[in-house]
């Protein structure tokens, strides 16, 4: 019955062992995502991107694929500024047998409090951002004079 015991612990440790790992390369490779656009390195920025990501901006009519987004993109970079974003919680969720990962993530950014959202997704054996959503943070309390600012 111990042995039993100690299978099952073991089997559920190297579980969550496994989830915990995922869980830290998917952090490292989000930070070293915003860190190749604060440093202006076009090809890792762009190289972590499935090809057919889709990426959500702030402004209204902000939708674009991977090549919209690298032709919008390309003279910010080329310029050595793009934008610099910093992580300051990550909450991460594992679906479909780990093929699929979705996140949401608080950021410090050059327009205050932001929230970035998106999901990886495994193809070939590598993890690619298949989609990112940025939103500016609006708390409730304020909502009425954003909506004004908007109609002005």
């Amino acid at each position: 019955m111990k042995y039993i015991v100690f299978i099952l612990l073991s089997a559920l440790f190297f579980s969550f062992s496994k989830k915990d790992k995922l869980i830290d390369e998917l952090s490292k490779q989000l930070d070293d995502w915003h860190f190749a656009a604060a440093n202006a390195d076009f090809d890792n920025y762009f190289n972590v991107l499935s090809d057919d990501f889709i990426f959500l901006g702030t402004a209204p009519g902000e939708r674009w694929t991977k090549a919209e987004f690298k032709t919008f993109s390309k003279p910010y970079f080329d310029a050595g500024k793009a934008w610099d974003f910093t992580s300051t919680h990550k909450k991460f969720t594992i679906l479909k047998e780990n093929k699929f990962v979705v996140f949401e993530e608080d950021l410090t950014t050059w327009m205050k409090g932001c929230r970035g959202s998106g999901i990886f997704a495994k193809e070939k054996g590598k993890w690619v951002l298949v989609y990112y959503n940025l939103t500016v943070l609006i708390e409730n309390e304020k909502i009425d004079a954003f909506i004004e600012l908007r109609e002005n």
